[in-house]
């Protein structure tokens, strides 16, 4: 951890060292990573929760650009869902099921839209609904 305060969207050690194998490690031959993923996948977790925009994010965090550089790399490989997967699977071997789901429920919109959309009003001088 770092001497920042604590925010209640930080990832508890036991989270942490469980999320950490997911996290994409750097590529050889580079530039050494200067942001601690850690605090990148925190200050992640922080903008998911509390809905502020990246360039909102807090000044003791990694700067925002490197945070949102991460969050879009992972998101464009996959890194995301497979975190998910994992951790679902996790989850569902524990509660004794089997890890993948076997059936899903889809619910219908309880109101129905039009078949037409945009813009409609009422057409006074034909006297009649339209657009």
């Amino acid at each position: 951890m770092t001497d920042r305060p604590a925010y209640s969207t930080d990832l508890t050690d036991a989270q942490w060292e469980r999320l950490r194998p997911h996290v994409p490690k750097a590529k050889p031959g580079g530039r050494p990573r200067s942001a601690d993923m850690r605090e990148v996948v925190s200050a992640i977790l922080y903008v998911d929760r509390t809905g502020c925009s990246w360039r909102l994010l807090p000044h003791d965090f990694p700067p925002w650009g490197t945070v949102w550089y991460y969050f879009r790399k992972w998101r464009d490989e996959g890194v995301w869902e497979r975190m998910n997967a994992r951790l679902r699977e996790r989850v569902r071997r524990r509660a004794g099921r089997n890890p993948e789901p076997s059936a899903g429920a889809i619910d219908s919109q309880s109101v129905k839209t039009t078949d037409r959309g945009g813009e409609s009003g009422y057409d006074t001088g034909k006297k009649c609904e339209g657009s």
